[in-house]
This record gives structure tokens, sequence and C-alpha cells, in this order.
């Protein structure tokens, strides 16, 4: 084993590296950036090594530099986690030419699995199963539609060193062809410096399973199961879970043997992925290899009891495999939630800043259910524009299916994220949808079961009667805070709960912290573990477990549970009847302005002063986290007047330009 390892990455995956690192003894080295001084990834290395810019092209991409901070500390050895280098051949090769070991495949592997149209054509050779496509240079768009009429719509638009969803694009008409073109074309040039893009036809109620493969230097090559990936938004994974529920072991099998053989046909070593396409009819289809680890590998780890990240090190020391493919088993079930810094409810769009509040649910691994958080950031750090926004990987493990997200649903219902915009309502809202729980996934999902977008979630009359219990009984115990036995107050018995246009009259009475409550002539009991200045509240309803963020405002509480975030009001019966009469604030009109909706780069402006522009025509491409974002005219209007041009660096909510009525 290596004495000494460099991480040359950022992020939760660089913590993840040096966690396994420091297990086993190893001297771990991080690199950062201006951005990332104070990072988590710094502070846990034994040594960092500061390498540049913020921009990734000034640092995590510079080769020069991350072999420079190798020799500056003598690191035997490199991990390159996911993104940046970690499939870039040229990386590989310029360290093995500075004698420093490559903590991943061959470069020779790399270079083939790396270029999509090489892949297929490898996969293709060696027994695999591939959708039919052009595998050919594309000159221009017009070409790409000629190309894709001869297909047959739908077709997918890919570049040919994509990855991450960048550079990727569904075409249904010609118009979305010649349109997605350019935009994978512009993604993958700005994103991977390599602009190539292939066509390939896009498969119908698919599911995304990829294979784990593990290889060694002496020739083995075992897989460790699959992992279903289909919950995508723009073709990024969002919710990944082991086993499918979809696969049989007949398929499973089959999968397996043929990621092998692909793995053997480039003499593939260390962790590699191969993701393919299944439709309904279990058929799959090689969709590309890649030869890195995984964001999602910790749910193979969880089911498999493997270390990958051990794994990768030792076999990059020369060691054998320490298993075969008879050894392996598959136990549980283990689900993966990716919580990003974005706002669910506008379109998801990146949020950048500092998080005044970071607090995970506690990390378990005793007894069933496990809850595992794999993460790279800490209260008061920041979440920078330039890189990526993921915050964390929440991970939970249980015997089955149903356990493991339950578990998962109780584990986003304790995590607290404050100062940035997240998406625990939206995996929230997921864990709890029916079709999920049954196991009926695509990677249409989202655009299936959202096809407005995410606006919050509708708790049934049921969930929302036991909130409104809570609430009544955590305002007592608030009002009656810091007084004990005589000395307490005679409070109001009767109170009435107001969520949105709902409301509970409740009586309570309250004996030794339990409370009962009278609505409807029927009594409820509440236990509750929940105190003043508390945000986490459990509760037991009528034997009905809940567990919720609850924050005290004026007159009440903001409670958020399973996805749906509520104003709760408890009043005092005469002032509930008075609230209809109070006045409301009508928000501002806004249907004038064009806003950037994040923090981004304008790449350009399609429309001049002047100009009448038709609902759903393009008026800006606003570039954030490395994709561009097209915004389009919701209604027939006249541009009066463009406030911004291109390359202007806007806030969220700037105006980019304002319209009048034609």
């Amino acid at each position: 084993m290596f004495s000494s390892l460099l991480i040359a990455n950022r992020g939760e995956i660089a913590c993840r590296v040096i966690k396994t690192a420091k297990r086993l003894g190893v001297r771990t080295i991080a690199v950062y950036s201006d951005a990332d001084r104070e990072a988590l990834h710094v502070k846990l290395a034994d040594e960092a090594v500061h390498i540049g810019g913020s921009p990734a092209r000034d640092s995590y991409l510079s080769i020069d530099k991350i072999i420079a901070a190798c020799t500056a500390t003598a690191a035997e050895a490199v991990h390159p986690g996911y993104g940046f280098l970690s499939e870039n051949a040229k990386f590989a090769e310029a360290l093995a030419a500075a004698g420093i070991v490559f903590v991943g495949p061959p470069a020779g592997a790399i270079e083939a699995m790396g270029d999509k149209i090489t892949s297929k054509k490898l996969a293709a050779e060696a027994g695999v199963s591939t959708v039919p496509g052009h595998m050919g240079l594309i000159g221009d768009a017009t070409e790409a539609v000629m190309i894709a009429r001869a297909i047959g719509y739908p077709v997918m638009i890919k570049a040919s060193a994509g990855g991450g969803g960048k550079g990727m694009r569904i075409a249904w008409d010609d118009r979305e062809a010649a349109e997605g073109f350019e935009r994978s074309r512009s993604e993958a040039a700005s994103s991977f410096g390599d602009d190539r893009i292939f066509i390939e036809k896009f498969v119908t109620e698919p599911r995304h399973i990829e294979i784990q493969v593990l290889g060694d230097s002496h020739g083995n090559v075992v897989y460790l199961g699959e992992r279903e990936c289909s919950i995508q938004r723009r073709n990024q994974k969002v919710i990944e879970e082991a086993p499918s529920p979809f696969l049989d072991a007949a398929t499973r099998r089959k999968m397996g043997e043929q990621a092998v053989a692909l793995a053997k046909a480039v003499g593939y070593q260390s962790a590699g992925t191969v993701e393919f396409i299944v439709d309904k009819d279990r058929n799959f289809y090689f969709l590309e290899m890649n030869t890195r680890l995984q964001v999602e590998h910790p749910v193979t780890e969880l089911v498999t009891r493997l270390d990958l990240v051990e794994l990768m090190l030792r076999v990059a020391a020369g060691e054998k495999l320490p298993l075969a493919q008879e050894d392996i088993r598959l136990d549980g079930w283990a689900i993966e939630s990716r919580l990003y810094a974005e706002d669910p409810y506008r379109n998801f769009l990146p949020s950048t800043g500092r998080l005044s509040t970071y607090r995970p649910p506690a990390e378990t691994a005793d007894e069933p259910p496990f809850v595992r958080n794999d993460t790279g950031v800490y209260e008061g750090g920041e979440i920078s524009t330039f890189y990526d926004p993921m915050i964390a990987k929440l991970c939970t493990w249980a015997p089955t299916r149903r356990e493991a997200i339950e578990a998962m649903a109780t584990a986003l219902d304790e995590f607290e994220i404050e100062g940035v915009g997240h998406n625990i309502p939206f995996l929230s809202a997921v864990m709890n949808q029916q079709r999920f729980r049954d196991g009926r996934l695509t990677t249409g999902y989202i655009a299936e079961e959202f096809p407005n977008g995410f606006s919050g979630v509708e708790l049934s009359e049921e969930v929302l009667e036991r909130i409104a219990a809570f609430a009544c009984c955590a305002a007592h115990a608030h009002e009656s805070r810091g007084f004990a036995g005589a000395d307490r107050p005679a409070l109001p018995a009767e109170r009435t709960v107001v969520i949105g246009d709902r409301r509970w009259a409740f009586a309570l009475s309250e004996r030794h912290g339990e409370y009962w409550l009278t609505h409807a002539g029927r009594k409820t009991l509440v236990e509750m573990h929940w105190a003043p200045g508390d945000t986490i509240a459990r509760a037991r309803v009528d034997g009905d477990v809940l567990v919720m963020k609850a924050q005290r405002t004026t007159g009440g509480f903001r409670v958020r549970y399973r996805g749906a975030d509520l104003a709760v009001k408890v009043l005092l019966p005469r002032v509930a009847e008075l609230l209809p009469l109070m006045p409301r604030k009508v928000p501002p009109d806004l249907s004038r302005f064009l806003l950037c909706p994040m923090p981004g780069q304008v790449v350009r402006i399609d429309v001049s002063e002047g100009d009448v522009v038709e609902d759903g025509q393009t008026l800006a491409i606003v570039e954030a986290m490395k994709m561009e974002n097209v915004l389009k005219a919701e209604k027939r209007a006249r541009v009066a007047r463009v406030r911004v041009a291109a390359g202007a660096v806007l806030a969220v909510d700037e105006v980019i330009m304002e319209f009048e009525a034609v």
C-alpha cells in the first residue's frame, strides 16, 4: 500500500477518499483553489496545496499544477475522484511519466471508453447489446437533422466526451434536433473542450440501470450488482438505489456478464461502471462506461459491505482482488438521495450562498435502518458558483426496499439546511409517491410526475390534523415555558389551529407531559419530544410517529414535513374568527420583466429592443453551474428595453429585459 495519496478533487468525494485512506494509515494530501481555501476536504487532509484560481480550468483541471503538487509533497499516488481529470487519459499518462501511480484504469481503457463513439464500437465487438445510432462525426445542425430523420424520432443527441448530463438533449422533431445539436455542441465545447456529437435512437419508457465492475492487474474482473438510476432531471441522476426493483436474477446476470466482457476487452483495472438503458421488457442496451468511481457508489457499498475506495487503492498498489464472483452477495436495500443547492420551486435553478444552518441526521450503522451522509460542506461554509452545487449524498440501508424508503423519508425530514435553496422538499415528495414506492420508474419519471414543475406537496387531511394537533400542544408548551407547578399561569384550554383554508378547534388538557386534545367530539393523545428552541420535533399522535422541522413564528410555527412547507397558526378562537378580515399583501406584478432565474452569466441575447416576440420564443441563454439555460417568452409582447449584454454576470432576479404590450 502507498504511504501517501494526493486527492485531485474537491468536495464530498475528496472527503470520502480521505476517510478511507486515513483508515488505512495513508498520508492524505488535498489540493484546493482560491474558492476552496476553507473547504472541508482541506481541513480533513494531513496536508493541503494551493493550486490556482477558482475556475476549474485554473486549478482542478490543470494537469501541470496537480503533478507539481505531487512532486512538492512526495505523493506516491493520486486518486482522481469523479469529474475534473478523473477520465482524462492524458492525466493518467502524465502521472505515469512522472512515476506517480494513478488510482484508476489504464490510460488506454480511459481513452477507449471515454469516447462514446469508440466505446459503442468496442462494446458491439465484445458482444454487448447496443442502441441503433450514428457513430460518425456530425458537421452541422442540418446534417444532424438528416441523421435524426434516418434513425427515426425520438433521438438522443449526446456529446462524445460528455458526462453528468452536460451536452445531452432529446429531440422529437427537426426543430428540436437542430436546436439540441447546437446547444449540445456548445456545452460540450465549454465543459470538455471537445465538441464532437453523436446521435442514437432514444428508447421510450427507459430505465437507467448500471453495473458496477471491479478489475485488477492480474486479469480478474467481477461485477458487484446493479444500481437503479432512473430518477433523473436534465439527465442528471437525483435518486439511486441498489438493487433495482425491476431486474430479475437472470437479467442481472446477463448484464453483469456483458459488463465484465467489455471490461476485459479493454484491459480494465480499478472500479468502473457500465451503464445500460433497459426497456419495459427488460431488453438492455449499452449506454456508456464510466472509467472512474461513480457519485452513487455508496449504495453498492451498503448492499455488498465492500469499501470501493479501499479496493481501488489496493488494485492500484498491484494487489489481487480479494474476492471472486461467487463470493459477492447483495444484502438488503440501499437508497441514495443527492442533496443539491437548487430551488425546486423555481425549476431547480442553482442556489449559492452561505450555509447558515447545516445539520444532517445522525449517521447510524449499529442497528438497521442505517443512515450514511457523504458530504464536503459544513455549517458556515459557502456553496460556490464555480462548481457542482451538491451539498451531500444521503443514504439509507434496510433489509427491505419499503423500510429503506421510509428511513430515507425520515432522514430527509431530520436534515436541516438554511441559507441556500435546496431540493429536500422535492426528494421528500418523491419518497412518498406511490409510483416510486411501487418501483414503477423510468428516466422520464420527474417530467411525468411533475409536468408543471414542483410546487410543494399536498398532505392528506389525516396528516394535516396530526400536524395541527402537534402545533396546538407545542404552542401550549411554548407559552408555559419557565413555569412549574403552582407558578404556571392559567392558559386558555381552547385553541384554533389554521393551516391554509383548513382549521381545527381543539380543547387541550395536559398531565405529566401527555396532552389530550378534544376535536369534533373525538379525543387525541399527543406524546411530544419537543421543547421551545428545538428545530426538529418528534411527536406521537394517537400512535402515529411524526418527525418534522418545526420553527416558531409569530402566532404559530413553520412546519416542514414530507415535502410540504406549512404555515401553521395557533390562535385563540376569537382571533381565528377575525383572521379572514385581515388585509393581505398583494405581490407585485413582474410579468413585464424577464428576470434572471439564477446566479449566472449571460451567454447570448437573441432579441433587440423593439422586437415583437411570440410565446415560446428564445430570448436569452444564461449559463450557471456549467449548464446553459434557455429563457423563453411566456406570451406575445414587444421588447421595450434590454438591460444587459452577453457576458454580464447577474444575480438571481436581476432584470434582463422589459416588455410592453403589443
